[in-house]
């Protein structure tokens, strides 16, 4: 996320009277806004940069993040480190067996006093939404994000309620335990703009983890961590207007077309990516061009976003699954063979 090093000036005659330096535009200070979160989110997340980077670029998107890793990774905190320095409001909530599409929504309920309904907001009206173990769930409930994470709304008892803005959710699944589990559909999955794996720590990492726990972090107490809000709501959307102006080539657009293309042609593959999933990988790749500090695309940054971008938009046949073929490896593999333009 480092913008790269301006080239220092030419020299200029002197001039015969003093040149007031120029203010920095907008979003330049909104990408150096963003790029502060990285040492921020540092002071409770121990590595993970890679999570961290997928999840800013999702909020440059208005997308939605689905983080896979085993218990104990820091999934939960690191979403929480992101909204303290984005200064955003984040709620979470545990998915269980016995959870009701109310629970997250909101509901009407009946005022006495008045002898009238109201409503009252679920944990789904604030800016980042945790979805703890989301898997966990029945589909019943799952399906009450839909129109959520697609129209930006809830409707209860026919009304329509605008959520906040800016809204992401970012749900956690563990890869390892299935049992009493109810694996996310085709359509849920498909409104997550991206899916990132957070890994076990290195061990030097780990051994930084445990420093820091000797020394008093508490995990609980992100205040207590340092962590300062560096950016806001508006250098957010700075920095959205200045992505809605990366330049796209034709020769880009074919490429990632291709890309997605190849996968509804790949033996390996009982469903390819959808026309969704061409468009988001178009966004991811040129917010990450916006952040590396260029205003056009290359196929680089294509490459760079297309695993977290597709690896849950296809589906593997059981043979290929069996084969111990991995959409990752599918999708490496369509890397490898579609031409990249010059």
């Amino acid at each position: 996320m480092s913008a790269p090093t301006p080239e220092p000036a030419e020299p200029t005659a002197p001039a015969a009277a003093p040149v007031m330096p120029a203010e920095p535009e907008p979003s330049d200070s909104a990408r150096a806004s963003l790029e502060a979160l990285r040492s921020e989110i540092a002071k409770a997340v121990v590595g993970q940069d890679p999570a961290v980077t997928g999840l800013v670029v999702a909020l440059l998107c208005r997308g939605h993040v689905l983080l896979e890793g085993v218990p104990g990774v820091a999934k939960t905190l690191l979403v929480r480190a992101l909204a303290a320095s984005l200064e955003l409001d984040t709620k979470r909530v545990q998915f269980t067996p016995d959870l009701m599409p109310s629970d997250v929504t909101g509901s009407l309920v009946y005022d006495a006093r008045t002898a009238e309904f109201s409503f009252q907001p679920g944990p789904v009206f604030t800016n980042l939404l945790i979805a703890d173990e989301i898997n966990r769930t029945p589909p019943k409930t799952q399906s009450s994000l839909l129109e959520a994470m697609e129209e930006r709304q809830v409707t209860v008892d026919g009304t329509p309620r605008p959520l906040p803005e800016p809204f992401l959710v970012a749900a956690t699944q563990n890869p390892v335990e299935y049992e009493g589990t109810y694996p996310l559909p085709e359509a849920q999955l498909d409104r997550f703009l991206l899916k990132l794996t957070v890994p076990l720590p290195s061990r030097q990492d780990e051994i930084d983890v445990l420093t820091r726990h000797a020394d008093g972090f508490n995990p609980r107490d992100l205040k207590a961590a340092g962590i300062q809000p560096v950016a806001g709501p508006a250098d957010l959307e700075a920095a959205r207007e200045a992505v809605a102006k990366t330049t796209v080539s034709p020769e880009i657009a074919g490429y990632v077309v291709d890309i997605c293309r190849a996968t509804r042609d790949s033996p390996s593959l009982a469903l390819g990516v959808s026309p969704r999933g061409t468009t988001a990988l178009l966004s991811t790749a040129r917010a990450w061009a916006w952040l590396t500090g260029r205003d056009y695309v290359t196929p680089d940054d294509v490459k760079a976003l297309a695993l977290p971008t597709l690896r849950h938009r296809i589906q593997l046949r059981p043979e290929a699954e069996m084969e111990g073929v991995t959409p990752d490896s599918v999708i490496a593999s369509v890397l490898a063979h579609v031409p990249v333009p010059r």
